[in-house]
């Protein structure tokens, strides 16, 4: 006897939505990042600069 192979609906076969959703969720997720340490980030980078800055080569 043959099996018959149950077809999923076009919502589980649907891979593009599914890949917006991850891409929406890490882009929150990095923003939630950026609010969250906005002045060590900004810090940071100022530091850095001011680093290469007077560096002299």
């Amino acid at each position: 006897m043959k099996k018959k192979k149950r077809k999923a609906s076009p919502v589980l076969r649907s891979k593009k939505g599914m890949e917006m959703v991850q891409v929406a969720i890490l882009v929150a997720i990095a923003v939630a990042l950026g609010l969250i340490f906005k002045t060590q980030i900004t810090d940071f980078v100022n530091d850095t600069f001011g680093s290469l800055s007077s560096a002299k080569f």
